[in-house]
């Protein structure tokens, strides 16, 4: 089932978190709709996270599913399509995952 996501920042959808594949990359459940385009893989926007063959990688990885794998998080406005990521600004908890990222860093 893919959901019709409004990734606008007046309305937003909640998606359950069910694999991350690096610090910044997550696959949600049900997938997204935007543009004409679907998918479940989402590129959060406001931070970078080291890539998995660079120090921190893992690190970065290990963090993000600590704090999202398996929980709701909520997608808002999106901005373009990156390699079949959506790329949206994402919230966790009210708060945007960049400052989740800036604050546990």
């Amino acid at each position: 089932m893919v959901w019709q996501a409004m990734c606008t920042q007046e309305v937003m959808a909640e998606f359950n978190v069910v694999h991350v594949v690096d610090g910044d990359t997550f696959d949600v459940s049900p997938g997204w709709q935007w543009n004409g385009n679907q998918g479940n893989r989402v590129r959060p926007t406001g931070y970078d996270a080291p890539e998995m063959y660079e120090f921190g990688g893992q690190a970065a990885k290990d963090w993000l599913a600590r704090l999202l794998l398996n929980k709701t998080v909520t997608l808002g406005k999106a901005y373009k399509l990156d390699h079949g990521r959506l790329v949206c600004d994402v919230f966790f908890q009210g708060k945007s995952l960049a400052d989740w990222y800036t604050a546990d860093r």
